[in-house]
């Protein structure tokens, strides 16, 4: 299997993981969607059954415990215990509810348990004691254990407690409903799911088309159709995929498109010197008997073509290393006013050699954080530009302000100035003023381009204001302390 069949494949297999994830991720969302109400809706239902079953039958074993509290008081159960209509009537309470009734009399014996378990013992349950001490009955439910436990005081007729019935009633028949009914609630959660899950497939799969179109798109695009934008307008999600791919796609070309006409112009400034020391050093090889003037005049020529040559590929190398992340950046704080005059200096005779005078204003004490060389470089090229692009007898001025944040550096000169037109095109590798990159004034036409690197690299601002014929300015502003 080629190379490209294998990344064809790889490409394939991503598409097809993407397509079943997003698959995947909506049938649990709808999976979710069905089943959580379901689930929920269960558990209320199953609640508030046990809840009202509870309390209706809590409301049933009162009233009928409230009738047979009063038939105690009456027939004196507490001095009779042995009476066999009571006993009965405690026996069917008992059968009926499930429960257990305990009769406790005033020194907490119990004189009767329908168990038959605890009669002659005693009982001193905090439910028991309250109900002494405050004369009033109690009720609980315990929910643990499944049952309903009930206080009646037995009272004189002063009002006084002389004794209490405690009444236990079982809830299991109550618990059990409730499981049913929870086993009834599984089972539809469980036919909801497999319904939605049946749904759920071709529902996912025709929300996923839109989608699928999309890759689809950026496939074709990826085999070679790069000059056609993609469009899937079904959903908001897949008009921002796709518009955001466009932008993408649109800056692509425009960098593929840079990067060809970078590469045209470093083979075009490359060759010419080349081409020019190729000429010389064959006019000198096919002839013979040339004056040692003419050889030495040759090889200046030839010299100053190799010169040139260095130009253009220390040029291109500082462009290199401008392109790389500000990270690169060797942080020191420097003295910007000692930086500048350095620069100055070292171009005065470049300067005079073109009868240009270089002025530099009086300026403050201003230290700043940042690259000395990269940003030397920079202030260089621009100082450079304004002797080169000059009149005879110009001027190129150099000043510095600054403020609590940034320092500005302004460099002018009297020169030819730029053409409007020409202006946004400056910062462009090679860029020359024209499209024959005319080469009356010497340079790679990369100088601007690095500059605006380095500037940029400090988090700063370049701007020009230029008339043609009246001079160029040139202003930079850059942070005192280094932004990272």
């Amino acid at each position: 299997m080629s190379i490209g069949e294998r990344g064809s494949l790889r490409q394939n297999q991503l598409k097809f993981t993407f397509i079943r994830s997003l698959r995947f991720r909506i049938m649990v969302i709808l999976i979710l969607i069905g089943i959580i109400p379901c689930l929920v809706g269960t558990g209320m239902v199953v609640r508030g059954y046990r809840n009202r079953a509870v309390s209706l039958r809590e409301i049933s074993v009162k009233n009928q415990c409230e009738i047979l509290r009063d038939f105690l008081t009456t027939e004196a159960y507490l001095d009779n215990p042995d009476s066999d209509i009571i006993n009965n009537e405690l026996s069917m309470l008992s059968n009926i509810y499930n429960g257990r009734i305990l009769i406790v009399d005033s020194d907490f014996r119990v004189v009767k348990d329908t168990y038959d378990i605890d009669t002659g013992k005693t009982s001193v349950t905090k439910e028991v004691v309250s109900t002494f001490t405050s004369g009033k009955g109690t009720s609980s439910y315990d929910d643990r254990n499944s049952y309903i436990l009930m206080t009646f005081p037995l009272s004189d007729a002063s009002g006084v407690a002389e004794g209490v019935m405690l009444v236990s009633v079982s809830t299991n028949e109550i618990v059990q409903n409730a499981r049913v009914l929870e086993n009834m609630g599984l089972v539809i959660v469980v036919l909801v799911m497999l319904a939605v899950l049946f749904i759920g497939y071709f529902l996912s799969g025709w929300l996923v088309k839109p989608f699928v179109r999309v890759t689809h798109a950026i496939e074709d695009v990826t085999d070679g159709y790069e000059d056609e934008a993609i469009s899937v307008p079904d959903y908001t999600e897949t008009v921002a995929m796709t518009t955001a791919f466009n932008q993408m796609l649109s800056r692509v070309r425009q960098m593929d498109n840079s990067r060809q006409e970078f590469v045209s112009n470093v083979s075009h400034e490359l060759k010419t010197p080349l081409t020019s020391m190729k000429v010389l050093a064959d006019s000198l090889n096919g002839q013979e008997g040339l004056p040692i003037e003419i050889y030495q005049e040759f090889m200046q020529d030839i010299t100053q073509e190799i010169d040139r040559e260095n130009k253009i590929i220390s040029d291109l190398l500082s462009m290199v290393r401008m392109d790389k992340k500000a990270a690169s950046l060797n942080i020191e704080e420097c003295a910007i006013q000692d930086l500048l005059n350095g620069i100055v200096k070292r171009l005065r005779p470049i300067a005079e050699n073109n009868k240009i005078t270089l002025i530099m204003e009086p300026m403050p004490e201003v230290y700043a954080e940042v690259d000395e060389s990269k940003l030397s470089l920079a202030f260089s090229n621009l100082i450079e530009n304004g002797i080169k692009y000059n009149v005879e007898g110009g001027w190129v001025r150099v000043s510095m302000t600054s403020d609590r944040k940034y320092f500005y550096v302004t460099v002018a000169d009297c020169g030819v100035g730029i053409p409007a037109d020409q202006q946004e095109h400056i910062y462009e590798r090679f860029y020359r003023g024209d499209k024959s990159h005319s080469t009356t004034i010497e340079g790679t036409g990369l100088g601007l381009a690095i500059a605006r690197s380095a500037i940029v690299l400090h988090r700063g601002v370049i701007k020009v204001n230029s008339k043609e014929g009246e001079g160029t300015t040139f202003q930079v502003r850059i942070p005192l302390k280094h932004q990272r």
